[in-house]
């Protein structure tokens, strides 16, 4: 599969390229940068725009085969002279479609254009050499600019994350590899991050949309406030220890979480799908008939699993025992560093169950709502 190049590879082509054409008159049609994975990027420019004291110009982000909803877009760097005194000074600013931080724990600090730092320290490794080249000592000011950005922030999880205004410029090695989990990993640790630094010490996750839908609708928790850990629950646990919360509380489908109860922690259909199984499993521990039991090996789906287990009067306790076991399992993940409670739901039955602990979570959350 293809990998592709980041916005952070794009924004810095782009600054590259402006700096040449302002400072030397020349205009060029591509550019190479190296990025920090050591693959050089030949960006082709476009919508190249020169003045006399600044220039402009564009490269199209591609995604290589990853499904990135940024491949296609324009990203442009304008350079600009600043004072003569300003040795070798690079200002890089966010413009137009570029996101703007709003909240503490992000790879920028609050107030700040959403440009990370390795795209940041790419942009001016690449303007500083044009200035080398043509012996250029004096300041300029990169402002890096999306156009689409506005638009496309919303199906980002930026606005979860407080930025504002537009997408983020990314990316720590330069590429974007297929398919990569890298970015759903990344996520999962800036959200817990930006948690820990606002000064909790406990977290609520959820695998997916689901979940926090639930955790809406039933306890009335702000989305914003949860975090999506996707199929990485053994991950975004290890995560939370090292960070030094103290307790979690996972909400999920019995479809996802009935896995974490066989000790599966990470609940991706292709790394393990032994649901009925275990669901069959903790069915047997509550006698149920054996005629029940195949049935409920015979189904396709879990909620179809639980309207049998239902039918033989002992849904609660069953799911009882799963919510047990599946924080028996996380406490072990965790070393026994982080108190763990869970709360289980299906479509059709609304909650399932939830840990001993749960019901003190329902007051932590009415007064984080509150605050």
């Amino acid at each position: 599969m293809r990998y592709g190049f980041t916005t952070g590879s794009c924004a810095a082509a782009a600054a590259k390229a402006a700096a040449y054409m302002l400072l030397t008159g020349l205009k060029k049609t591509e550019i190479t940068i190296e990025t920090p994975k050591g693959i050089l990027y030949n960006a082709k420019l476009l919508d190249i725009m020169c003045g006399e004291n600044e220039v402009s110009c564009a490269v199209e982000k591609d995604g290589g085969d990853d499904p990135d909803i940024t491949t296609g877009t324009w990203i442009y760097a304008k350079v600009l002279y600043v004072e003569e005194n300003a040795k070798n000074e690079i200002i890089i600013e966010g413009g137009i479609g570029v996101g703007r931080v709003t909240k503490p724990g992000l790879d920028q600090p609050v107030g700040n254009a959403a440009i990370n730092r390795v795209p940041r320290e790419m942009i001016k490794k690449e303007v500083l050499e044009v200035c080398r080249l043509v012996d250029y000592k004096g300041g300029l000011r990169i402002e890096i600019s999306v156009p689409e950005g506005e638009k496309l922030c919303e199906r980002t999880f930026n606005p979860r994350l407080g930025i504002v205004g537009g997408i983020s410029i990314l990316g720590t090695s330069g590429i974007v590899e297929p398919m990569s989990s890298q970015a759903l990993l990344d996520t999962i640790q800036v959200e817990l991050r930006q948690r820990r630094v606002l000064g909790f010490d406990y977290v609520a996750v959820s695998p997916g949309n689901y979940g926090l839908e639930f955790m809406r609708k039933t306890y009335g928790y702000d989305l914003d406030k949860s975090v999506k850990c996707s199929n990485f629950i053994g991950a975004a646990i290890d995560m939370a220890v090292e960070m030094g919360f103290q307790k979690m509380l996972l909400t999920g489908h019995i479809g996802k979480l009935i896995k974490v109860a066989g000790g599966i922690m990470n609940t991706h259909s292709k790394e393990a799908d032994c649901r009925m199984e275990l669901l069959a499993a903790f069915s047997v521990k509550e006698q149920i008939e054996p005629l029940q039991l195949r049935r409920i090996l015979e189904c396709v789906t879990t909620e179809e699993a639980v309207s049998v287990i239902e039918e033989s009067g002992k849904l609660q306790q069953v799911m009882e025992q799963i919510a047990e076991r599946i924080c028996y399992y996380m406490e072990n993940r965790s070393g026994g560093k982080m108190k763990m409670d869970c709360i289980l739901f299906s479509n059709e039955y609304g909650e399932l169950a939830k840990s001993k602990g749960a019901e003190e979570w329902f007051i932590l959350l009415e007064q984080e709502q509150a605050q």
